[in-house]
């Protein structure tokens, strides 16, 4: 079996002290997710290139768009040294060359798909992304319950491509992490439950079930 990664969600952390905040994750997290919205493809809005540019952390940066439009934020992100951005399937008309533009710029890129959006939607795409991020909650807030449902569509995306990394992101816990694992994926992203935990470390561990 691979091994699980863990990438702890700064959409859970006290923006006022971020360095800090990440600093307490990094002897542990495999990834740092970082949830870029602008207010318009989700209600909330985060923050963008210049913020995640001050991001001081020596694990791999992890970049959820979630934007309307994202094309125009990939050559700034390159630029922070991203390692990998996941770009939605509904704000992409022009998908396949949003995709290998991130490409292009030397990260890796991967597809997320909200709740809603069927996996076989992916099937044409599948071969050039290297990962998809299965949205296992509705998109824009921190701190919301899993939807049952993405289990399946982490089942059947498996089923499509036993090599896929598949990411999976929002009500992430130890029991549905779990869930999550026993379907297929192997990339799991957790805010609330690791930065509201008083022992973070343990918090990624018990994600990964070690312990």
């Amino acid at each position: 079996m691979k091994k699980i990664l863990i990438a702890p969600s700064i959409l859970s952390a006290d923006f006022g002290r971020l360095n800090e905040e990440i600093a307490s994750v990094e002897g542990e997290a495999d990834l740092l997710h970082i949830d870029i919205m602008d207010g318009h493809f989700v209600p909330n809005l985060t923050f963008g290139p210049p913020i995640v540019k001050y991001i001081k952390s020596t694990v791999p940066l992890d970049c959820h768009l979630m934007v309307e439009q994202p094309e125009n934020y990939l050559e700034e992100l390159a630029d922070c040294h991203v390692a990998q951005i996941s770009v939605h399937w509904e704000a992409c008309p022009n998908l396949h060359r949003v995709l290998m533009k991130i490409k292009e710029l030397g990260m890796k890129a991967g597809v997320a798909i909200n709740p809603a959006t069927p996996v076989v939607d992916l099937t044409d795409i599948l071969e050039m992304v290297d990962f998809v991020l299965i949205m296992s909650v509705n998109p824009g807030f921190g701190g919301q319950a899993f939807i049952e449902h993405a289990v399946e569509k982490i089942r059947e995306l498996r089923k499509m491509d036993s090599n896929l990394v598949i990411e999976v992101d929002g009500g992430i816990n130890k029991s549905t992490g779990l869930e999550c694992i026993r379907a297929g994926a192997n990339v799991l992203v957790a805010g609330s439950y690791i930065f509201e935990a008083d022992n973070r470390i343990e918090a990624i561990k018990k994600l990964r079930q070690e312990s």
